[in-house]
């Protein structure tokens, strides 16, 4: 069986993405759409060896649409999103808008994956289905397999985030400002409120009324609705100039021991991590050793001894894959597989 599929904001970072991932992975598609704004109405975007045409997403009609991958802003999903929805398709929406509807599943596939079940047949869906925050997706990844064996206490994670979660713009940014940097020219910053070349920014989307930024508020509301609503959360989110991957140093707080022995032999059982360890020729991965790559990277794996039963660890992912493109594919996945098994 196959599916007509849409991809809307298919003319920035993340669509694109979704659209070579469809591709790579085979996703079962019997029609693939493009759609952005009017602006992007008529620009050529790539489908495997296809070009396809964008279309206008305000005048685009979504009856006999099965799945919708949506990654073009969050006032922009508020309004489209309901409607695609109301047509009866399936919406995974990448935005923030959706995440902590309560009536909105918030999934990765990996820790969560189980509240999918039967959503094809269920008859109160909502028909959204929201793809989390970039940096909570690889967090969780890597600390499902722990909070089982050992249960989470708390976690206190440092975020170290490429421009590109901010967009082209940001990207683009980020290299000029290098360019006019040797050129002995003053950097302008327009996407970011500090200049990010050579530099970093302790601040990623806007400030709240306690201190928090939004990205820091958003892994901790996240966390608890995807993992465990009694874990506590400290997170402190920081902009890198550095171009695609996003890195993570985690400390984590258990109510069991684990020794990082153990944690790695986890990790090795668990599909979506990879672990590089002092044993290897690596030792440690970073963020430019893992752009175009799928899992979720570990390493500097270690014991933290300030606290009775606490783990230190390293992680690093493509943002514009697991942080978004590919976490919402393998959402869509997960429901097909569900749907297959059931009729089998």
């Amino acid at each position: 069986m196959s599916y007509k599929v849409a991809v809307v904001g298919a003319s920035g970072n993340v669509g694109r993405e979704m659209l070579a991932i469809l591709h790579e992975r085979n996703f079962p598609v019997s029609e693939v759409v493009a759609l952005a704004s009017s602006r992007s109405a008529g620009k050529e975007v790539s489908f495997g060896d296809k070009d396809l045409k964008i279309q206008d997403l305000a005048k685009y009609d979504f009856k006999g649409t099965d799945f919708v991958f949506s990654s073009p802003g969050a006032a922009v999903s508020a309004e489209f999103a309901p409607r695609a929805a109301a047509a009866g398709a399936i919406v995974i929406d990448n935005t923030s808008h959706f995440r902590m509807d309560e009536d909105v599943p918030l999934v990765v596939p990996e820790v969560n994956g189980h509240v999918l079940k039967g959503y094809m047949n269920s008859n109160t869906r909502k028909n959204i289905i929201a793809n989390p925050n970039c940096s909570t997706i690889q967090m969780l990844v890597a600390l499902k397999p722990l909070h089982e064996a050992a249960n989470i206490k708390r976690i206190v994670v440092s975020t170290y985030q490429s421009v590109s979660g901010a967009g082209k713009e940001a990207m683009d940014e980020l290299f000029n400002q290098s360019r006019h940097f040797f050129m002995n020219d003053d950097p302008k910053n327009e996407v970011f409120p500090k200049q990010i070349a050579f530099n970093v920014i302790p601040q990623i989307d806007k400030f709240l009324e306690d201190g928090m930024t939004k990205e820091e508020w958003k892994m901790v509301v996240e966390t608890k609705k995807i993992l465990d609503p009694n874990i506590e959360v400290c997170a402190s989110c920081v902009r890198m100039p550095v171009f695609i991957g996003h890195a993570e140093m985690v400390n984590v707080e258990f109510e069991k021991p684990l020794s990082p022995q153990e944690a790695k032999k986890l990790w090795n059982g668990f599909d979506g991590v990879t672990v590089i360890d002092v044993e290897s020729d690596m030792e440690y991965v970073t963020p430019a050793e893992i752009a175009g790559e799928d899992d979720v990277y570990v390493s500097r794996v270690r014991a933290d001894k300030s606290v009775k039963h606490g783990l230190n660890f390293w992680c690093v992912a493509d943002n514009m894959r697991k942080g978004a493109a590919l976490n919402s594919i393998q959402i869509a996945e997960e429901i097909l597989r569900d749907a297959m098994q059931k009729a089998a």
